[in-house]
């Protein structure tokens, strides 16, 4: 896969990963199956590259509305673990 980037500087993996985290998925096992098939990542290291991409500002001016979405679950686990 090629890593060319857009005008957010984001590469063709990290806009590739905000896509799969914009759909909406049927049932259980599907978005991993996704992940696999059209990434080649495994489910860990999927949610560990997004993990990361949240922090970054790029993915946040590239995809507001999804990174923001996921920041505010991450944190609601954050809390929920701690609390």
């Amino acid at each position: 896969m090629t890593e060319e980037a857009d005008s957010s500087g984001l590469g063709e993996r990290e806009r590739a990963l905000l896509a799969v985290e914009r759909r909406s998925w049927p049932g259980p096992g599907a978005k991993e199956r996704a992940v696999r098939e059209r990434l080649g990542l495994s489910p860990t290291r999927y949610y560990q590259l997004l993990n990361a991409l949240l922090d970054d500002p790029r993915a946040l001016a590239h995809d507001p509305v999804t990174v923001n979405r996921l920041r505010r679950v991450r944190e609601e686990k954050q809390r929920r673990r701690e609390g």
